[in-house]
């Protein structure tokens, strides 16, 4: 007579060694965040930001996504221009990325979370906020201080945006050559991955790494000219163009503050790349800066492969993976015009966060399939032992979970905008309208302008919405 297990302890066995070992919701664990952030994004796009803070609800400090929930948080209490909400969002999003990089360095056991992921999906693990996110969550942060009138506050969050960046390249090559290796180490190739995966070249577009963001070093740019700090503007503006080198009012800038400092060897080469200084502005005009953020960064989706684990010389076998991926083309955004009496002014794009956020993925792809390798095969280890010790009942149960939890970790901070440009005028002392045309429509801002000083401008254009907030600096 052949021994199985109940049915009802099958599952038990399942449920409580998730339940025991992770933090995490068990709508994570089937449902892709991808999915849960539809509803909250769709209101994010009709401008309803309250609605969109309901929708995307809260997380226990112990739940894994807990950091990402304060992300959105954050950049939804931004839009809603509840700066004091995001900045104390942000605050703590920042307390909690510090703690995972102190753990990391004393290499704390996460011998339960791990656990849970072998079992089940990345969804199990804690989110690991990327470099570029961290970036961004520092510049929004930048702006909650500015539009409280805390210019030295703003100073610190440009600081902690660039440190991050200077972080991210001295790990990057690093970070790249471990994954890869652990990935041949597994029984995996690069060049199996990428056999069937889809090319996400498309969405990475021109950007060389996924942490490098001209947006953050040009906001601080704009913040240390604001003070009075001209040589740390000048060496961001020269960060930010070497990103960003054809953004024509990058070329401006650079070339201004090379004329200004004196930085006549300077002055010469930049103008050899972006032809002669032309200054304009006078002491009855102020400067006018605007951000414009466009739409949505696109959500991870989830893709399933078959390939092939082990050694030619010792024999493959093929296992079916769930990845995320980044599909399709980046979509097209049109120029924004600002027009001020007889005068307009495009906009230029700067950054594409989507852009970043494809190559960012694209290189934690070994890392990612290294996990699931080791997350596959303990699987079909466990289905194998259930079905010696539970018969076909144990053996279907388990082939049934095995499939149903194989889910990519989908998540990602999917409220940020999927492109931002900028413009930068000269405009009189004074009351000021600016007519801004988009897609057709025509909408006003009345501006302050005051002499030898700049105005910062923060417009959205995401979906059906159009906003913006402005503050003298």
């Amino acid at each position: 007579m052949i021994n199985f297990l109940p049915k009802r302890m099958v599952v038990s066995i399942i449920i409580t060694t998730l339940s025991g070992c992770a933090s995490f919701e068990l709508t994570d664990l089937f449902q892709g965040y991808n999915s849960q952030m539809k509803p909250v994004k769709a209101a994010q796009r009709q401008g309803e930001f309250v609605k969109a803070q309901n929708l995307l609800g809260e997380r226990a400090q112990s739940n894994n996504s807990y950091v990402l929930n304060l992300l959105e948080r954050g950049r939804l209490e931004f839009l809603a221009a509840d700066w004091q909400a995001s900045q104390k969002s942000f605050a703590q999003a920042y307390v909690e990325i510090e703690e995972q990089g102190n753990k990391a360095k004393i290499q704390i056991s996460k011998g339960f979370e791990n656990l849970s992921a072998v079992v089940s999906n990345d969804n199990a693990t804690s989110y690991q906020v990327p470099y570029y996110e961290q970036s961004m969550l520092h510049s929004y942060q930048a702006l909650n201080y500015l539009f409280q009138h805390d210019l030295v506050g703003a100073l610190v969050e440009v600081r902690r945006a660039n440190l991050v960046q200077e972080k991210a390249l001295k790990a990057y090559k690093n970070e790249i050559y471990q994954a890869q290796k652990e990935l041949n180490n597994s029984g995996m190739t690069t060049d199996s991955l990428y056999s069937g995966y889809p090319s996400m070249a498309s969405a990475i577009g021109q950007v060389k790494n996924g942490f490098q963001n001209a947006f953050t070093f040009y906001l601080s740019g704009i913040l240390y000219e604001a003070s009075g700090e001209l040589n740390d503007a000048y060496i961001d503006y020269k960060r930010a163009i070497e990103i960003s080198p054809e953004n024509h009012y990058l070329q401006q800038d650079v070339l201004r503050l090379a004329a200004k400092l004196g930085m006549q060897d300077d002055l010469a080469s930049l103008q050899q790349r972006f032809g002669k200084y032309q200054a304009q502005t006078s002491k009855e005009q102020g400067q006018v800066v605007v951000f414009i953020e466009q739409d949505i960064v696109n959500s991870k989706q989830d893709i399933g492969l078959n390939l092939p684990i082990g050694r030619s010389n010792s024999g493959l076998k093929f296992f079916s993976f769930s990845l995320p991926v980044y599909e399709g083309a980046l979509p097209k955004h049109s120029k924004l015009t600002f027009k001020n009496q007889d005068q307009s002014y495009l906009s230029n794009e700067i950054v594409r966060i989507q852009s970043l956020a494809a190559k960012d993925l694209q290189d934690q792809l070994p890392a990612l399939l290294t996990r699931q390798v080791v997350r596959v095969v303990a699987k079909e280890q466990m289905r194998q032992k259930l079905s010696r010790e539970a018969g076909d009942v144990g053996n279907i149960l388990a082939s049934i979970y095995n499939i149903a939890s194989e889910r990519a970790d989908t998540r990602s901070w999917s409220t940020l905008p999927d492109q931002v440009d900028i413009v930068r005028m000269n405009l009189p002392a004074g009351k000021q309208v600016l007519q801004v045309q988009l897609n057709g429509q025509q909408k006003n801002i009345e501006v302050d302008v005051q002499p030898n000083r700049i105005t910062l401008i923060n417009f959205s254009a995401i979906g059906s919405y159009t906003g913006y907030q402005a503050i003298n600096l």
